[in-house]
């Protein structure tokens, strides 16, 4: 029974799906991140690389071709130092910079928009050594190792392949020249990226249908929990049943306390009753106060009989307006004529027309 209670064969409901994006939980796939950051970055380098290559070269040429005009007490190589620097992460500025953003871009792809404050509270437990260590050890941490491996034995093995079958070209690269030694390595070299983004490519790709196939099952339901969600999303059936129940009765209380204030009472004479309220000078048309059948028919008749209410049997007008008139409304204009008919019978009966 525990084992079937813990059965999650049930797909995550829309509820679930938006708590768990509240908290924090999306599918997202670091290798896609990376991917992103590889392959931007790459593009970015091969379009800039001249032009970083020629400002770096600039930087550099007045230590090799003038060096003995360099200061070398403490303070200027200091001062030396400083500028260098500052001028190559001006260099790299752009190139990191949108890195960072393809980076961050992957991420919105995946998951959207997403703020969560409580992520960002301290969270002592965090540091906890002993949870520390579980999480180490966890299963989930032990995927994502395995797949580290895997992808690290991967792209070693397609980059040692591809070295292992050029080791005779290379025992004749020092008989090239500068200018011929230079263009073969850079052709192994672009060989070898395209290469390693291929791998990284699939890696990727595959990384992105586990992580969506392994967020489906760990959002899965038990039956118990979407029933469970059910309720608490429209309401225990026993409840409402109860409350509806409640609100009837109420309804009834309040229907048959009117009867005491109705003019006639239309009957079909047992099956159904109509209490009608009709005040010349305030109101248009009758009004229907109670209605009800069986049972409460009987007790609206008595309810009427004990307030010396009239009480007139006409079964086609009272079947009418127990069918077509809701508490509260006005007479249709379709039964005027013989809601008029009943109301000036009681009405004589009370001395209140002339005959």
């Amino acid at each position: 029974m525990a084992d079937d209670a813990e059965d999650k064969t049930e797909e995550p409901t829309d509820r679930k799906l938006s708590n768990a994006r509240d908290e924090g939980q999306v599918m997202s796939s670091q290798e896609v991140k990376t991917w992103a950051s590889l392959i931007g970055g790459l593009i970015l380098v091969g379009m800039m690389a001249p032009g970083m290559a020629r400002d770096i070269k600039a930087l550099m040429m007045p230590f090799i071709e003038h060096p003995h005009t360099i200061s070398m007490d403490g303070g200027s190589l200091r001062a030396v130092a400083i500028e260098v620097a500052i001028r190559v992460m001006l260099a790299l500025a752009m190139p990191v910079a949108v890195i960072l953003a393809l980076g961050l871009g992957a991420t919105f792809l995946q998951q959207g928009f997403l703020f969560v404050p409580k992520r960002i509270k301290p969270d002592f437990d965090k540091i906890n050594p002993l949870k520390g260590l579980k999480r180490m050890f966890s299963l989930r941490q032990l995927v994502e190792f395995a797949k580290s491996l895997v992808k690290l034995a991967v792209v070693g093995g397609v980059v040692g392949w591809m070295i292992w079958g050029r080791m005779t070209e290379f025992a004749n690269l020092p008989s090239l020249d500068l200018m011929a030694l230079m263009d073969y390595l850079h052709h192994r070299v672009v060989a070898l990226v395209v290469a390693i983004m291929l791998m990284v490519t699939a890696v990727s790709a595959l990384d992105w249908f586990y992580q969506r196939w392994d967020f489906s099952e760990k959002m899965r339901m038990t039956k118990q929990e979407v029933k469970d969600e059910h309720k608490q999303t429209e309401g225990d059936p026993m409840i409402k049943s109860r409350l509806r129940s409640l609100r009837m009765q109420r309804a009834r209380q309040r229907m048959m306390a009117a009867v005491p204030s109705a003019s006639v009472v239309v009957t079909n004479p047992t099956h159904f009753a109509c209490a009608l309220k009709y005040d010349m000078e305030n109101m248009n048309a009758p009004i229907l106060v109670a209605k009800g059948a069986d049972f409460v028919a009987q007790r609206i008749r008595e309810i009427a009989e004990e307030n010396d209410v009239p009480l007139v049997e006409n079964p086609p007008l009272a079947r009418a307006l127990y069918a077509s008139v809701e508490l509260d409304q006005e007479v249709p204009a379709e039964h005027y004529k013989a809601v008029a008919e009943i109301i000036g019978y009681v009405m004589r009966l009370k001395g209140k027309l002339g005959k």
